[in-house]
């Protein structure tokens, strides 16, 4: 098995990269999923989330607008739940490897891959890329998005330039989908004949 990270700033259209190798029938697993899951009713964070802030979270589990209030502009506060999280996602990762290891190729969908360090897990990384211009209109066509919000989450998370620096395939997101979708379809081909080598 081949694992390959996918990452990329905000904005870069990651989600629907991870959708295309889905598409082409390589297993992905989404940590962001995994992280709503955990936060979410019933789930295995909620109460330690719950003890660690006080006032995030209530029967449908966290509150993730509230969570981040408590967290934004705190780095001791987001360490702190970044040491209940990351072991979480962690160990549903492990799981999500050890049930799909007969396939050729899996694709670790990680927003912070190079920030916390998960690159360690891949054989190789690919970030997707779109031009600043078109990263900040994506994202501030968000509902609740502030220029400001983005800002400090682009602080937190490594320069664009640094990511495709230290990337083994680039995947631009900035033309049609159509284009976007043909190179994921080239590192599908790319990664699966490599395999072994």
């Amino acid at each position: 098995m081949l694992i390959l990270g996918l990452t990329g700033s905000i904005g870069m259209g990651k989600s629907t990269v991870a959708a295309m190798f889905a598409d082409e029938g390589v297993p992905v697993f989404d940590a962001d999923a995994a992280v709503h899951r955990l936060q979410g009713p019933g789930g295995a964070c909620v109460a330690a989330i719950a003890a660690a802030f006080p006032g995030t979270t209530g029967p449908d589990g966290v509150d993730r607008a509230a969570l981040g209030r408590a967290v934004l502009g705190d780095p001791a506060a987001l360490g702190r739940l970044e040491a209940i999280v990351h072991p979480a996602v962690a160990a549903e990762r492990a799981a999500f490897l050890a049930d799909r290891a007969a396939a050729p190729l899996v694709v670790l969908d990680v927003p912070l891959l190079f920030e916390t360090g998960g690159e360690r897990y891949c054989d190789r990384v690919a970030v997707v890329s779109a031009g600043e211009a078109v990263q900040r209109a994506r994202v501030l066509a968000r509902p609740g998005m502030t220029a400001a919000k983005l800002d400090a989450i682009l602080a937190r998370q490594l320069p664009d330039a640094d990511k495709r620096a230290r990337a083994d395939i680039v995947i631009p997101t900035g033309g049609t989908l159509a284009e976007t979708r043909a190179a994921v379809r080239q590192a599908v081909t790319c990664l699966i004949g490599s395999e072994g080598r």
